[in-house]
């Protein structure tokens, strides 16, 4: 794809679309060297945006400059760029990943060769999916080439020299949404992720410190082997630090204590040691220190005959031959020999005065305590005598028992310790018989009671219910005695005394004996309640359980359930009244 350089107007477009001011007008020769049948100046190659290198993207642009874009020539096709003054095209929200481009506004004769031949100057082209409908989708192999591709929205593009209508077309380029760049995408991102993740996994075990070895568990091997290490210097904080971790976990027990026991008394003994130890560094720390001192004081000799060479150089004999600057020289030379040896000077003064106050506090502590010390120290070196004897002896029964345990174990003791093992063993069975035993007696006593419970429960229920008959029985009598009693009277007054005294309460005993035909099991006063609160809310529980229990032959209630699930039920039994009566 070449841009012919004749047109003065293209090559003033492409340098100003390179952010280059043009500096002629159109149809005049920019530069003075320049030959049309070069093209340029000579040597230098025609300049276009879609030479590699370059891009099809121009350079930054300020922005009050508007973008001109300059006619592209292909082999079978000339784009033509739109107007500048219109606004730029308008695209889609861009994918992550995006390497494929939405082509839309391709002339109808548009082939594929055609697609091809515009868009491969963007970049490898993988796959193109042409539709019938004058668009098609291109996939890039990068995603850089899907920029360059926008670049050429808004293109008139005309096939060959044809002003045909199905020869032309405008191109609108977009991003496309593609599920295989989306897989790419994330697959990329799920790789980053994970060089992530390793990344950071590598420096935190980088950054993490060493663990401890793990401590083995007790042995008899194992603790030869420690025991060996407590008495080696080198090796005492490892042995140390097993033991501790032993006892820690509870290793002591009756055979082991006597092993325990005597790498305690190692530990112990290494004491003496560290003190011995102890007492050698103190004594090369005084050592060193004396050196010291007595190397400060040469040091201190050497400087106070630099100094007295400055001061023999300052007399009037010599100092009138020296130059201005050489006695400038010599007088600094002196302050500053001066000053440092004072400072060593008050140095090795206060050693001095230390050791001084060491040796008057020591003198002090002498003459008050002559006599205590000269008294203390026979009984002193007694009771170190007497501890080293007591140690002594203390191994000696250590290593006994350990030759005894040895033996034991070789020997006859297994022999033995087996029967006291079972009979141990046996005592342990029998009391965990026992236990079993009392714990069946005890469960068998519960479910006693527990059946006990349950019967007085159903006697109680019992002597409620005859309890209720009486108190319906004596109810009927009651009102059979008074039947009789006013059957002289007039009908008004039998009327007035019957159990049902409005019209109201005649509707109430309708709705309720319906309500109960059709709960052959009965129902709690609560749910007629509630039913018969849908017709009317001002009915009261109260007034429908005294309607209910007046009209014995219409209506009985019931106990129903067991123990907590205990529950009174009214049934309807007008069928078996109404015989009765």
């Amino acid at each position: 794809m070449t841009l012919p350089m004749s047109d003065p107007t293209a090559w003033a477009t492409a340098m100003n679309n390179l952010g280059m001011a043009s500096l002629g007008i159109a149809g005049q020769p920019i530069l003075p060297d320049f030959d049309p049948a070069l093209g340029m100046m000579t040597g230098i190659p025609p300049i276009t945006p879609m030479m590699p290198g370059l891009g099809i993207v121009p350079p930054p642009i300020p922005p009050d400059m508007p973008v001109v874009k300059e006619i592209i020539h292909c082999k079978s096709c000339t784009l033509f760029p739109p107007n500048p003054n219109l606004p730029p095209p308008a695209t889609r929200e861009r994918p992550p990943g995006c390497k494929t481009v939405f082509v839309g506004g391709l002339p109808e004769n548009g082939t594929e060769q055609i697609i091809v031949e515009v868009f491969e100057q963007c970049g490898e082209i993988i796959a193109i999916r042409k539709s019938k409908k004058n668009f098609c989708h291109i996939r890039f192999a990068e995603e850089y080439m899907v920029d360059k591709a926008l670049y050429l929205s808004g293109y008139r593009i005309r096939l060959g020299s044809s002003t045909d209508k199905k020869d032309t077309g405008r191109l609108h380029v977009d991003f496309a949404q593609a599920r295989d760049d989306l897989y790419e995408w994330e697959c990329k991102q799920r790789m980053l992720a994970r060089e992530e993740r390793h990344r950071r996994r590598m420096e935190e075990e980088r950054l993490r410190p060493p663990s401890p070895p793990p401590v083995v568990h007790y042995s008899d091997h194992e603790c030869s082997i420690v025991a060996e290490k407590l008495k080696d210097d080198s090796k005492f904080s490892e042995a140390v630090q097993t033991l501790l971790t032993w006892i820690e976990r509870g290793e002591v027990n009756r055979r082991s204590a006597n092993n325990f026991y005597s790498m305690i008394q190692s530990a112990n003994s290494h004491v003496r040691r560290l003190v011995n130890e102890k007492a050698a560094h103190e004594k090369d720390m005084e050592e060193a220190k004396e050196k010291f001192k007595q190397s400060l004081s040469g040091i201190l000799i050497q400087f106070e005959q630099i100094v007295a060479v400055y001061h023999s150089a300052s007399k009037q004999k010599a100092w009138d031959h020296f130059t201005k600057a050489q006695r400038k020289n010599i007088s600094v030379w002196c302050k500053q020999a001066e000053e440092i040896r004072n400072i060593h000077n008050d140095e090795l003064m206060g050693i001095r005065r230390e050791e001084e106050m060491e040796m008057s506090d020591d003198e002090i502590e002498e003459t008050t305590e002559t006599k205590e010390t000269e008294e203390s120290a026979l009984v002193s070196q007694a009771e170190a005598l007497k501890e080293e004897n007591d140690s002594l002896r203390w191994q000696l029964d250590a290593y006994r028992n350990e030759v005894e345990l040895l033996k034991q174990e070789q020997g006859k003791a297994h022999k033995e310790d087996d029967p006291n093992k079972e009979q141990q063993l046996k005592l342990l069975q029998q009391a965990l018989q026992g236990m079993q035993q009392h714990l069946l007696k005890v469960q068998e006593e519960y479910k006693r009671k527990e059946a006990e419970l349950e019967k007085i429960k159903d006697d109680k229920i019992q002597v409620e219910k005859g309890l209720e008959n009486l108190k319906e029985k004596e109810s009927c009598a009651s009102r059979l005695c008074a039947s009789s009693q006013d059957s002289d009277y007039p009908l008004e007054k039998t009327l007035s005394s019957s159990p049902i005294k409005s019209e109201r309460e005649a509707l109430l005993v309708g709705i309720i004996s319906t309500f109960l035909h059709v709960h052959p099991f009965g129902a709690s006063i609560e749910y007629i309640c509630s039913y018969l609160h849908r017709l009317d809310n001002k009915i009261c529980t109260s007034d429908v359980e005294c309607l209910m229990s007046r009209l014995q032959h219409t209506f009985k209630q019931e106990m129903t359930g067991v123990g907590a699930s205990l529950e009174k039920r009214w049934k309807f039994c007008g069928f078996e009244g109404l015989k009765l009566t």
